[in-house]
């Protein structure tokens, strides 16, 4: 058998030079195991997609029946798919009003390129308007409003007519205007390093896109489904997208994304013209069912309340000299250590150690910490004493 490790390399296309190249054979809960033997407390889960933790019984057990069903039958919206109609009708019933009709697609970025058209056709216009250090996705349209140059120069020529503001400034949102489609935001950033807005802000940006009548579109692919201590994240500051986009946790381990606006604004793909926005596999059956029996257990076993809970018990144990700042919610959160050498030695430092951190796309400074939501309070503090002694000087 040839080296897996050699194959990896050689016909996998890569996505940068020096990957972590774990060999895993087996995941469950809140740990990976390794080909070696080896066991790791996951503190990514997938980067914030298992959050009822890895293969929960309730999942494959869903996965496996649908299976013995049936599979891919027919592109998106022709056919009658139970999976897809009561996955929908579960998300819809845990929205505000105006958000009633869900479209499920493949990915988040997709989702993301699929509510900016929606915006446009809702409105109009063509202008966009989103945040500096954002990151929605690596496809055309959602590298455009993506606020991270690095990510973005060798691209170039990206959509035209998008704008950036700074996050949680005031002032900013004057970029807003009648010739603004939409303003897309993470309601926390991710990428950024887990920013986290003012209400005040939040809610003047509703206010804002109300009097120009642009599109308020919340990414929630990265903060949804208990990540932040709530269901969403716009829970915690009482304002409503007009559209939202999910993905990541979305799919119970699967891939799937979906976007979620009122059914009449939805309705705005039937027609002039007709399959306004098509998907092959988007809504596919095992997806669904895996994402409707993660979203039941997310609520039977009070997933949300435990990130709310074991969130703070990180922020209460990571404290050290060389901690910055621990910031974010739930169970989305930075360690800011200020040095990028830091972070590197920390977070491989752990690795050997057997705890998987990761790092952040537009902050160098800080490493990530988004476990699967069943995370215990053993795990959190095993996982913090393995970082504490990475930090100690003689490491």
């Amino acid at each position: 058998m040839p080296d897996l490790r050699a194959s990896f390399l050689a016909h996998l296309a890569q996505t940068s030079p020096f990957p972590i190249a774990l060999d895993i054979v087996g995941a469950e809960g809140c740990h990976l195991h390794t080909r070696d033997g080896r066991r790791y407390l996951d503190l990514v889960a997938g980067l914030a997609v298992n959050n009822a933790g890895h293969r929960h019984p309730k999942v494959v057990a869903a996965i496996k029946e649908q299976a013995d069903k049936y599979l891919h039958v027919i592109p998106y919206g022709e056919f009658i798919q139970e999976p897809q109609v009561r996955f929908a009708e579960r998300l819809t019933s845990l929205l505000p009003a105006g958000l009633d009709s869900v479209y499920f697609v493949n990915s988040g970025t997709e989702a993301n390129e699929a509510a900016i058209k929606l915006a446009k056709r809702i409105t109009g216009r063509t202008g966009l308007v989103a945040c500096h250090k954002s990151y929605h996705g690596s496809t055309h349209g959602s590298l455009s409003i993506t606020g991270n140059e690095e990510k973005k120069y060798r691209n170039r020529p990206l959509l035209p007519g998008v704008r950036f503001m700074r996050f949680n400034e005031e002032e900013d949102l004057a970029l807003v205007n009648e010739g603004t489609a939409a303003v897309i935001i993470e309601p926390i950033q991710g990428d950024a390093g887990v920013r986290v807005p003012d209400r005040s802000w939040m809610l003047a940006l509703r206010k804002r896109c109300d009097e120009t009548g642009a599109m308020l579109i919340f990414d929630e692919v990265q903060t949804g489904f208990g990540r932040t201590g709530k269901l969403f994240a716009f829970e915690h500051f009482g304002v409503v997208p007009d559209i939202l986009v999910l993905g990541k946790a979305l799919g119970g381990g699967m891939p799937m994304g979906a976007f979620v606006s009122s059914k009449e604004r939805m309705h705005l793909f039937t027609h002039d013209p007709v399959l306004g926005h098509i998907t092959t596999f988007g809504g596919h059956p095992i997806p669904c069912v895996a994402g409707l029996a993660a979203l039941n257990v997310l609520e039977e076993e009070h997933l949300a309340v435990n990130a709310d809970r074991m969130g703070a018990l990180f922020k209460e144990l990571l404290v050290h000299p060389a901690i910055k700042e621990v910031r974010g919610m739930g169970l989305m959160l930075a360690v800011d250590l200020g040095d990028a050498l830091k972070v590197q030695r920390v977070v491989m430092g752990c690795l050997e150690r057997g705890v998987l951190g990761f790092w952040f796309l537009s902050c160098p400074t800080a490493f990530r910490i988004a476990p699967p939501l069943c995370i215990t309070e053993e795990l959190v503090r095993e996982a913090c004493e393995v970082i504490l002694q990475e930090l100690e000087p003689h490491n």
